[in-house]
């Protein structure tokens, strides 16, 4: 058993003023993010210039924040939601969705794309390739906080989290999170951006990629308190967890928009 190295969550206090590790990652990932599309922004065939950049990702911060918190009340807690409405606005209390924040951001790349006349899928290429550095430090994040562990188990590298009340040897699964949904993917997308693609292909390989690493993943992750002991509709077999639930969709439309990509592979052009 490896021994979590506990971090305080705060990085810097000043005053009454807490500044949370959590906080940074999300500056990093966009600050990320912003570096990025702008070297991006300077190929040939970007739909968009470096002068655009910046109100690109303006958008795109505005749909993770409001599609993530969403997305956590919709899909985790709509029964709690529905019953305490101002539970949305307690963002100290925690709880954000990928899958709503990506949402979020498809929402927003499609309002910023019909303001500037561009074409969705187009867009969609070009912010698709910013995504997993910012999933690499969200999860950091996740760890930092010692928040969204995995299940139990007896590996070599388990690790016990000061925030589990069990205090059971558990999968670091954040870190696993970390490695396959953002340097991994990192690396697959941004090679396969590296040259002009027919419009949806970047995007539909990041839906593919991230729905099989994460499908992965939730295996060894602990599902939400919520859903323990629970089945939903999709979930009724008892083995599916929330997480998984929401990337069956993902793969599937990702792989609907390489069917272009798959049918060149095969020798049709059509």
């Amino acid at each position: 058993m490896i021994t979590y190295p506990a971090i305080n969550p705060v990085a810097l206090s000043l005053g009454p003023l807490q500044i949370h590790w959590y906080g940074i990652m999300y500056l990093l990932a966009f600050a990320g993010a912003y570096f990025l599309a702008a070297r991006n922004s300077q190929r040939p065939w970007s739909p968009i210039k470096k002068t655009q950049v910046e109100d690109l990702i303006v958008y795109g911060a505005w749909g993770v924040i409001l599609g993530g918190r969403l997305g956590y009340m919709f899909f985790y807690n709509a029964d709690k939601w529905l019953a305490d409405p101002a539970m949305l606005f307690r963002i100290w209390e925690g709880g954000m969705s990928f899958h709503g924040g990506l949402i979020g951001v498809a929402v927003a790349v499609f309002i910023y794309g019909r303001k500037n006349q561009l074409s969705f899928l187009g867009l969609a290429d070009f912010v698709v390739p910013l995504v997993p550095a910012g999933l690499f430090f969200g999860r950091i994040g996740n760890f930092i906080g010692g928040e969204l562990y995995g299940r139990a188990t007896d590996v070599s590298w388990a690790m016990i989290f000061p925030s589990d009340p069990t205090q059971l040897p558990r999968h670091p699964s954040q870190l696993y999170e970390a490695l396959l949904e953002g340097l991994v993917l990192f690396f697959i997308i941004n090679w396969f951006a590296r040259k002009p693609r027919l419009y949806g292909e970047v995007s539909g390989l990041f839906l593919v990629l991230y729905g099989l690493f994460r499908f992965m993943i939730e295996f060894v992750r602990q599902p939400d308190a919520q859903f323990v002991g629970q089945s939903a509709l999709l979930e009724s077999f008892n083995w599916m967890t929330r997480g998984q639930t929401l990337c069956i969709p993902m793969i599937l439309l990702g792989l609907w928009l390489m069917r272009k990509t798959f049918l060149r592979l095969a020798g049709n052009p059509k």
